[in-house]
């Protein structure tokens, strides 16, 4: 199959790419997210007819957040959407006249790096997406594995603390509560609050205040060297790599892969989540170590996935 289309649903606007068998983006187009599930479908349509302009499409793939069926057809609950057994597939399909693939974002995300990224030479990759909550993909067997009806890898919704932190899923003690960019800004928070004066640098950089304190001022105050910044870096490191040590005795994949907005800092988070995975690694001392890698596709990954996943069928 030649070009297909991938389309990342953001909260903010959607875009479409075309992407070539090789994995390289040759055009795209975006529009602005729309407030009713409706009018996402609107938008998608919009956004694959904009991209497509010039080139000849063969299928689409979409990355959605949220659970989709074991038939890469309907988005079973989104968290974001008001989507509830969502037939995408079907009511995209008829607006576009193309073949379409409906997969969930943080796969598509992981299967993008496993064949063009940080994954490329692996047959057993296990992917974490770091952004606000915390996403996955399961790579093994060179196969994306979805679990029996589709909804697999939802690492972010483990609970690591019982009775722990309330999730948005209504769970408590998620892991995504302790390794996520929003756990980041919690900790960053409680410790300028218990510590003001180790926090300055990381003041000065929003308003002054605690409460005005985002994730962008925390990741330049480490770079400056503001311990409550990289002090709070540690943390989530030290919970990111702690669940990686209990799903490599899960998987026993040959390589982690780190991709999200945290992950951008590179060594300032990657690091500590190696030196915390050795750590918590069962029987550490006597077995091999997976790599722990960090994403090479940056916030393409999701797109190109999921263009390529259409390409599969």
């Amino acid at each position: 199959m030649g070009l297909t289309i991938g389309v990342d649903i953001g909260g903010t606007k959607i875009a479409a790419g075309v992407v070539d068998e090789e994995g390289q983006i040759l055009s795209t187009f975006k529009v602005p997210t729309p407030a009713t599930a409706e009018g996402i479908v609107d938008a998608i349509a919009a956004a694959v007819s904009g991209a497509s302009e010039g080139h000849a499409i063969e299928a689409v793939g979409i990355g959605a957040a949220g659970y989709v069926d074991d038939k890469r057809a309907t988005v079973l609950f989104a968290p974001n959407i008001n989507w509830r057994h969502e037939p995408l597939k079907d009511k995209v399909e008829q607006r576009v006249g193309l073949p379409v693939v409906v997969e969930n974002d943080a796969n598509a995300a992981a299967w993008g790096e496993y064949r063009f990224g940080a994954g490329q030479g692996h047959d057993d990759v296990i992917c974490i997406t770091l952004g606000t909550g915390l996403g996955g993909g399961i790579i093994i067997g060179n196969k994306l594995r979805r679990g029996r009806f589709g909804v697999a890898a939802e690492f972010g919704h483990i609970r690591v603390v019982p009775d722990g932190l309330l999730c948005g899923c209504g769970s408590q003690g998620c892991w995504e509560q302790y390794a996520s960019g929003r756990a980041l800004v919690r900790y960053a928070k409680q410790r300028a609050n218990a510590t003001p004066e180790n926090a300055t640098i990381l003041l000065a950089l929003g308003d002054g205040t605690v409460d005005g304190i985002e994730g962008k001022h925390i990741s330049e105050a480490a770079r400056q060297g503001c311990p409550v910044a990289v002090d709070s870096f540690r943390e989530l490191a030290r919970w990111a790599g702690a669940g990686l040590a209990d799903l490599a005795s899960l998987f026993d994949p040959s390589a982690f892969i780190v991709g999200g907005g945290v992950s951008d800092e590179g060594e300032l988070v990657l690091g500590p989540i190696r030196k915390s995975f050795r750590r918590w690694l069962i029987g550490g001392e006597w077995r091999p170590h997976a790599q722990v890698l960090a994403a090479q596709l940056g916030g393409k990954a999701g797109l190109v996935g999921a263009a390529d996943l259409a390409r599969q069928g």
